[in-house]
């Protein structure tokens, strides 16, 4: 009888694994479609931003004002987003949106006129928007075929932005050249692994969609009448509204930072790539918290950490201080984007689904807006440390307020 049940275990857990790899796989695959949106598209030109500042000879405001550019066209796609998701389905947003990113990429490389990379920043901006919202989605879709592992499949998606930032501190040093205008070249490489990236992501939202994304029209209806108005996640969108101020601040100009500090370009790349490398494995870390917490609570405890690794290399000077900062930043600012997703998830009908991410998508990108150009010109006027300190202040604000919110729905 023992080994009868030990051999039933056995078979069931190897059954086990073979329903939850290839879910896990399709997650993987279409965490590269958040690579390209904000590892690529976003937070590369914390990279680019020493040698474009020098070459073009920009304030810290003028080079904030690069993200703030990328962060109003990230707005303006979210507000259109829902309008087009009544018209095209979320896997044919998802491939728009990679192969014009992609595209757009390239053109940064042939331009070097301030206003003609404004208005570039801007249109990546949306077709970003496009790729990151159509993906929560379809990661949400994909999520409810296996509830055992929401969290982590969330959680795996959102965190292959690691992905951008780990081939972004690879790619960049490789591709910069000490000539004028030596950054352009880094752009073409970038379009280049945006490229790649994308053949893999579209195949996986292609599937995603054919599988998974079948919800009835009756249970839509039943559904949507019992969804909750966002005034009652308000506090849950205004934490996050100021994760979006204080987190890309610390994104843009952590780089400079550091380079200001006096540490070396590899201290710097090392930095950066590590990173990375903790976005990507952050997915396994936060999985269970985000399968638990219902409410704001997930939120407001990424917020809090997000505040202290932010704080840290503005009071601390020193290498070591500066990984460990970017080992906390790097495993935990994805998992925050993710928690509003699992909030959507387990507060919100599927027929809402798009809805809700897009509503978080939207105070997430006015705070991306706010925030490069505002710490930005406290930078230019009291320092890159001090800017950096008033964006732990603001992700310490954004704690209290999603610990604030609550469950909109009981289990």
């Amino acid at each position: 009888m023992p080994t009868k049940s030990i051999d039933t275990a056995s078979t069931s857990t190897a059954i086990e694994t073979a329903q939850r790899l290839p879910t896990l796989a399709l997650a993987a695959a279409l965490s590269l479609g958040s690579a390209i949106a904000l590892g690529f598209a976003r937070f590369a030109y914390a990279l680019l931003l020493p040698s474009m500042k020098l070459d073009l000879g920009w304030s810290f405001a003028e080079a904030g004002a690069m993200n703030t550019a990328n962060a109003l066209g990230y707005l303006l796609g979210a507000l259109a987003f829902p309008r087009l998701a009544r018209r095209w389905s979320a896997d044919a947003l998802f491939g728009a949106g990679c192969i014009v990113t992609a595209l757009l990429m390239a053109c940064s490389g042939l331009l070097a006129d301030t206003h003609s990379l404004l208005v570039l920043r801007v249109i990546t901006g949306a077709s970003s928007a496009a790729i990151f919202i159509s993906g929560g989605v379809l990661a949400a879709r994909l999520a409810s075929a296996r509830p055992r592992d929401a969290g982590l499949v969330l959680g795996l998606y959102y965190g292959g932005t690691g992905w951008g930032i780990v081939a972004s501190s690879l790619l960049v040093p490789l591709t910069i050249f000490n000539v004028a205008h030596g950054w352009q070249f880094a752009w073409f490489a970038l379009a280049a692994a945006c490229l790649a990236f994308s053949i893999v992501a579209i195949g996986a939202a292609k599937k995603i969609e054919s599988v998974h994304a079948t919800v009835s029209t009756a249970a839509q209806s039943a559904n949507a009448a019992d969804a909750p108005r966002w005034p009652h996640f308000i506090a849950a969108l205004a934490g996050y509204t100021l994760f979006g101020v204080g987190y890309i601040g610390y994104m843009t100009f952590i780089v400079a930072l550091l380079r200001n500090a006096g540490m070396s370009a590899s201290v710097v790349t090392g930095f950066y790539l590590l990173l990375g490398v903790a976005t990507v494995v952050s997915a396994r870390v936060w999985s269970g918290l985000l399968d638990r917490m219902r409410g704001g609570q997930a939120l407001a405890v990424l917020n809090a950490l997000l505040a202290i690794a932010t704080l840290l290399p503005a009071l601390f000077a020193q290498p070591w201080v500066a990984f460990v900062s970017g080992v906390l930043f790097g495993a935990t600012f994805l998992s925050a984007v993710a928690s509003t997703t699992a909030f959507v998830r387990h507060n919100l009908p599927a027929s809402h689904w798009a809805k809700g991410i897009s509503a978080f998508t939207i105070v997430f990108a006015f705070g991306q807006i706010v925030g490069p150009m505002v710490i930005g010109w406290v930078s230019d006027g009291a320092g890159l440390a001090r800017g950096l300190i008033y964006s732990a202040l603001l992700l310490a604000a954004g704690a209290v307020l999603a610990a604030c919110q609550k469950p909109l729905r009981e289990v």
